[in-house]
């Protein structure tokens, strides 16, 4: 009844979509849902948001605040997110009252949780890495002296970490332990990281995109390059797909999910994590695809029938991150030469400040070969660089 209700304001130009922060992924689905003249609001604390100047309704309010994210939520009839940290009390208040939350916030309150999440694998049978959970750095140091645990092994903050944050590898007692509540890993031996986005609707159909593979930076964490379709077996695609799908229906989930997998050097495939949004692994099917993962995601939860998931051009996308040592009003030196160049497409997200490793945007490079799009990439890389005004 709820989709039918959705579908009736959306053909008549009424429908009211919420969006929990105001990114850049809030921005690009904004953006989406501009084609079919859906009003947007967005719900951010920071008024320079990179929403700002595409929402119909700017909300200046914190996402993490109860009463700011139940009031945002009187306003529309849908609501979705940007990222995890949202205040799920007031999300399950207003679903109780029959509003329309896509992901459903109790599974956004299990995917907030890392700990939570490798539970769920567990239960599930679903293949991720081995695990222990412990409340706090003094438990897991006790834990190594009592010989329970042993050095490497990798450390995830159970809640807030993103981006590369609340994660740290600990090979050794100099490597300085994250304080609070953490899930414990089994340092895997990567061969390499890929991703699939999978979407499933209310009637229960399911499409995932092909999977990605991605390099990043060991400092920061953050993704360098994400190379599409990956170089994998077929048996390989098809099993990371299935998992996808497999955990989409475990979780009941209607939207879009994003799961990371580790290909060790024996080739299995392992669950990291996920992510029950768009996904910095599908910013080249903007470009690539003849449906994005945000016209997707909208397609999902607003009870439509998926769209193909068909691959227009093979790409290399880049995340565009600002330069260490400059920090202030952005300029983007190189933007004209690459634009020159044949199947290079620039995506900036409106950030007017930049600093180091701060993403302001991203490229996506399309060609009918990998390695032609490889090559071009390789020249933006060393063309675009993100400095500051200032220095």
């Amino acid at each position: 009844m709820q989709s039918k209700t959705l579908i009736e304001k959306l053909s008549t130009s009424s429908l009211k979509m919420g969006i929990i922060a105001g990114g850049q992924l809030g921005k690009m689905l904004i953006q989406e849902a501009s084609r079919w003249d859906i009003e947007t609001y967005v719900l951010d604390p920071d008024e320079a948001c990179s929403a700002r100047n595409v929402v119909s309704f700017y909300v200046k309010g914190d996402f993490r605040d109860f009463d700011a994210v139940y009031a945002f939520g009187k306003q529309v009839d849908i609501l979705t997110f940007e990222l995890e940290d949202v205040n799920i009390p007031a999300l399950q208040k207003l679903k109780a009252e029959g509003l329309n939350i896509a992901p459903d916030p109790d599974v956004l309150a299990l995917i907030q949780d890392k700990g939570l999440q490798k539970a769920f694998y567990a239960k599930h049978h679903l293949p991720s890495s081995n695990f222990a959970l412990y409340e706090s750095s003094d438990a897991i140091k006790e834990a190594i002296t009592k010989g329970e645990l042993s050095y490497p092994f990798v450390q995830k903050l159970r809640k807030g970490g993103y981006d590369g944050r609340g994660v740290a590898l600990i090979h050794s007692p100099d490597k300085e332990l994250l304080e609070g509540a953490s899930v414990v890993e089994t340092k895997v031996a990567i061969d390499k990281e890929i991703a699939v986005i999978v979407a499933r609707n209310s009637a229960d159909e399911v499409r995932c995109f092909p999977a990605v593979e991605m390099t990043f930076d060991e400092q920061t964490n953050l993704v360098e390059e994400i190379f599409c379709p990956a170089n994998l077996t077929t048996e390989q695609a098809t099993k990371a797909q299935s998992l996808a799908i497999e955990i989409i229906r475990a979780l009941d989930m209607v939207g879009l999910l994003a799961v990371e997998f580790f290909i060790d050097q024996e080739g299995q495939i392992l669950i990291n994590e996920v992510a029950p949004r768009p996904h910095n692994s599908g910013h080249h099917t903007i470009d690539s695809m003849l449906t994005s993962q945000h016209k997707q995601l909208l397609r999902a939860i607003l009870g439509l029938p998926l769209g193909t998931t068909e691959v227009l051009k093979k790409s290399v996308m880049l995340n565009l991150l600002g330069e260490t040592g400059h920090e202030g009003a952005v300029f983007y030196e190189g933007f004209e030469a690459c634009m020159a160049i044949e199947g290079v497409k620039i995506h900036l997200y409106g950030k007017k400040e930049t600093r180091p490793s701060r993403k302001m945007g991203h490229v996506t490079i399309l060609s009918s070969s990998l390695e032609h799009a490889q090559h071009k990439a390789n020249i933006v890389k060393n063309t675009l660089k993100v400095k500051s005004c200032k220095q």
